[in-house]
């Protein structure tokens, strides 16, 4: 795509060195091409951007040379893939991840979270033109899509108000290398991207990044202990918990869910809006934080998208709602406390 956008009607200056670019490809054969295609991947891994994002540590899978030449030249460059409209491209590419994330054996699924509900938390969201949109643990970048998506189809956009969504409104970070690899290629093919990398490989709980959002969607990792694998040095195995301890969290725990809730409220700007997905035990086992966590809460109803019956957490700053559900346990009202604030119960069933 880079190589076809320095030709006509685009004539850019092509963003790939030339040394590695796609004719140093195309006029390659046999064992020369497969040793010039490893450096390729070698030195576009070391670049700073999206390109080393992409790249990095990236490797040949190929066995057999005469197969590399065939998909360089009789299939990917018969194609114009900068003509091609970024929904047909995206959409591909999506198509890829999520038949991906469902072979179990790749455990890749717990990268991307089901497109329908995303789609579910945006629509309740709805984000806005000029609301700035953060996913602390982005995945393959599926809520940073849906809210493009949405935003996109307003008719009343200004032109600055569709530079800015295109550059600056989305921001990531992503524990994992190889995940933040297929965030970052899902990103560009679908348009999304300035000069400024959209998103990072970091560990969000880490530390306050310092910067504030309109909207916090997310699904972090499920797992309710943070821990650490120490291996000794004569073999044996073991695992350290990892508490996290910040100034902003207003409790001290290494339940993930727990911390990655108290990481998005701190995220949020006044009048900030979140939805976390969470598992149900986020206000019901976590002891340490779980009065904080629940004064949080006003409202409560249990909805869950699959088998293991997550918690879906809507969050706003000023005013916060929580939403959460699930189907054979639906919520009854309890009635008040002394404080004031309503308290909700799931009952029993008859299945």
């Amino acid at each position: 795509m880079a190589d076809e956008r320095t030709k006509p009607p685009h004539n850019e200056a092509s963003a790939v060195p030339a040394e590695n670019s796609w004719p140093t490809l195309m006029k390659r054969d046999g064992d020369e091409l497969f040793d010039h295609y490893r450096h390729v991947l070698e030195k576009l891994g070391n670049e700073k951007g999206l390109f080393g994002l992409i790249f990095n540590k990236s490797q040949n899978k190929f066995q057999d040379p005469a197969k590399l030449r065939r998909l360089i030249v009789d299939l990917i460059d018969k194609e114009n893939w900068s003509v091609m409209s970024a929904d047909v491209k995206g959409d591909a590419y999506e198509g890829l991840l999520e038949k991906n994330a469902q072979d179990v054996k790749t455990g890749a699924g717990q990268y991307f979270t089901p497109r329908p509900l995303i789609a579910g938390i945006v629509d309740v969201m709805a984000p806005k033109p000029g609301d700035t949109i953060c996913d602390p643990a982005c995945g393959t970048g599926g809520f940073f899509l849906a809210a493009n998506e949405y935003i996109r189809h307003n008719p009343n956009m200004t032109r600055d108000e569709k530079r800015k969504l295109k550059e600056s409104t989305f921001r990531g970070c992503e524990l994992v290398q190889s995940t933040a690899r297929l965030c970052a290629m899902n990103m560009m093919l679908h348009g999304i991207g300035g000069d400024e990398l959209p998103l990072v490989v970091a560990d969000s709980l880490a530390g306050d990044p310092g910067d504030r959002y309109e909207i916090v969607m997310t699904n972090p990792p499920f797992g309710k202990k943070s821990s650490t694998t120490i291996v000794a040095d004569d073999g044996k195995v073991a695992r350290e918990t990892e508490i996290i301890e910040r100034d902003d969290f207003w409790a001290t725990t290494s339940n993930k869910q727990l911390n990655f809730l108290q990481h998005v409220k701190t995220l949020l700007k006044q009048k900030g809006r979140a939805a976390i997905v969470v598992p149900d035990n986020v206000l019901f086992e976590a002891a340490p934080a779980r009065p904080s966590a629940a004064s949080c809460c006003t409202s409560a109803r249990f909805t869950p998208y699959c088998v293991c019956r997550p918690v879906c957490f809507m969050l706003k700053v000023s005013k916060p709602t929580f939403f959460s559900s699930t189907r054979d346990r639906p919520v009854k009202h309890r009635g008040r406390r002394s404080s004031g604030s309503t308290i909700y119960g799931r009952t029993s069933t008859s299945r």
